[in-house]
């Protein structure tokens, strides 16, 4: 079959409409409509080239839609289901889906190459084998996707939010919830309030954090931040400083959320100065990827025993926590209509992501025609 997708051809260049052939779904697949796709800023890092990825790709790493054909063996789904896709396939056998750790499942290694299990392309075109980021390439009409990338939902979810639950929200929440292990009473600092931060402030919230400090140079925001639920925001990081000692009587903040555009040297170091004795620093935003972010000193960092680490999908298992994060919702609590700033045809694609880079987005979501 045909469908209308956005390519990027080389780094550094815009999105490209094209149409291209889709191949039915094989065994363990599933052919879906896509119906909404989430803008989220780690497109933006395979277009400019911070993360090395086969080209061309269909990206796009958030979308919801329905099925519209599986595939031999596929059992998760059906024809008519309502499904989000995870932007982290999990396989449920390897090591790391086997013990509650589904972010790191090894087929996620392919997300990069845009391959589906077994080396397979169902997109090709004039360039011949088209690549779709994270094994899904929600920035298309149509796409065929492995079944450990489909998490059925229920059919009264509205699907143009529930796309946002595919990466960007479990990926800042479970930033605060899980790998920052934020508890009740704590203060928390968040750095960056964009599609990631600003769930990583819900996701505080809805941990109990008596203080979330939420760090970004804008004031839309820093406004969104305090409609989330942040207790106090700042445009820079030694304002923010001042406060939390102040706030927590010189003793630091429990945890630190790191959810830039790109990560630095100088904002990592803000939040482990940030922190303080047992304090965590969970780093979660990307820069280039071998660009060196990380330069402390060791013997503060023993000395206070203090906590570094990195964080994939906020460490969430997406077969739990995406219909977890939709029942919040569906019970009004957890907020995804206000996340959304503005939607955009495919067509308008390029300017999606001018407005993402401009920061005048929260977060953008993309409606496909049909």
């Amino acid at each position: 079959m045909k469908t209308q997708a956005a390519v990027i051809y080389e780094t550094g260049k815009p999105f490209e409409i094209e149409e291209l052939d889709l191949d039915g779904p094989r065994e363990g697949e599933v052919l879906i409509q896509y119906l909404y796709a989430g803008l989220c800023h780690s497109d933006v890092h395979i277009a400019h080239g911070d993360l090395e990825a086969r080209l061309p790709m269909v990206l796009g790493h958030e979308g919801a839609g329905v099925v519209l054909e599986v595939g031999p063996g596929v059992t998760r789904v059906k024809p008519g289901d309502h499904i989000v896709c995870s932007m982290i396939p999990n396989c449920g056998t390897c090591r790391y889906c086997a013990t509650g750790r589904q972010s790191l499942c090894d087929i996620g290694a392919q997300i990069l190459e845009g391959y589906l299990p077994g080396g397979r392309f169902p997109l090709t075109g004039p360039a011949g084998e088209y690549g779709a980021m994270c094994m899904i390439g929600t920035f298309s009409q149509y796409g065929v996707i492995h079944q450990n990338s489909a998490i059925k939902v229920d059919d009264d979810i509205p699907l143009d939010k529930a796309v946002l639950v595919g990466c960007g929200v479990p990926t800042g929440w479970g930033s605060a919830v899980y790998a920052a292990n934020v508890q009740v009473g704590q203060t928390v600092a968040i750095y960056g309030v964009g599609g990631l931060g600003a769930n990583a402030v819900q996701g505080a919230v809805h941990a109990g954090a008596r203080n979330i400090v939420a760090i970004d140079p804008l004031e839309n925001k820093r406004a969104k931040a305090l409609e989330l639920g942040a207790t106090h925001v700042f445009a820079d990081a030694g304002e923010a400083m001042e406060a939390i000692t102040s706030m927590t009587r010189g003793q630091g903040a429990d945890s630190a959320v790191l959810t830039p555009d790109l990560v630095t040297k100088q904002i990592v170091s803000d939040a482990f100065d940030a922190v303080g004795k047992d304090g965590v620093v969970v780093i979660t935003g990307l820069n280039k990827l071998m660009e060196p972010t990380i330069e402390l000193p060791g013997s503060i960092m023993t000395l206070f025993k203090k906590t570094v680490k990195g964080s994939l999908f906020g460490d969430c298992n997406p077969t739990y926590d995406i219909p977890r994060i939709l029942d919040l919702y569906m019970a009004g609590r957890f907020k995804l209509d206000e996340l959304l700033t503005r939607t955009y045809t495919l067509d308008e694609i390029n300017l999606g992501y001018d407005d993402l880079l401009n920061g005048k987005n929260i977060r953008g979501v993309v409606v496909h025609r049909h």
